[in-house]
């Protein structure tokens, strides 16, 4: 074998699948049967202010701007701070559970516990497909994506576009009203 020779590693391309969210609808089914206030704060938090389980578990009461109805998250992924709505319809006396006193694994384990409860068995559901969910219903609902990406904290708008192709709604009602 030829000293020059080199054996090049070929990196396989990660697929890139699209998220997989909740409905609005299967949201509001899930938050009527939790009945412990950490797990409704948990996903209150996951659907409607976008947060991922990490800083959701890393969030602290002092975080939380009663009087701007916001949301300071310290260190997100990537180690960026961002601000996010505090979600509206639940009460302030949940934010007294904070900082929650579970793990990533018991609250996944309870939203998937919940899911069943409802029957939603659709495949790859997860907990943060709430964050998926949120993403989803913001630009159905006309938020612009840039606002979107600011509130989810991505750096690219590319990575939040992805939710765009994942509910193509809006681009199939143009394509019906052309055609």
């Amino acid at each position: 074998m030829e000293e020059n020779m080199r054996v090049e590693h070929v990196r396989k391309k990660r697929e890139k699948k699209l998220p997989i969210s909740i409905s609005g609808e299967e949201f509001y089914k899930l938050m009527r049967v939790t009945k412990r206030k950490h797990h409704k704060l948990a996903f209150a938090l996951g659907f409607m202010s976008g947060m991922r389980i990490s800083e959701i578990l890393h969030l602290q009461k002092e975080d939380v701007d009663f009087q701007r109805h916001s949301i300071l998250i310290r260190c997100g992924k990537g180690g960026k701070d961002r601000v996010v709505p505090m979600p509206k319809s639940l009460p302030t006396s949940y934010y007294d559970l904070l900082p929650m006193k579970c793990g990533m694994r018991a609250l996944e384990r309870a939203f998937k516990r919940k899911l069943k409860h409802i029957r939603i068995n659709r495949p790859g559901l997860h907990f943060h497909s709430l964050r998926h969910g949120f993403a989803t219903h913001a630009l159905e609902s006309g938020m612009p994506i840039n606002q979107v990406q600011l509130l989810l904290g991505h750096s690219n708008v590319s990575t939040t576009s992805i939710y765009v192709r994942a509910n193509p709604k809006e681009a199939l009602k143009r394509y019906e009203d052309l055609f």
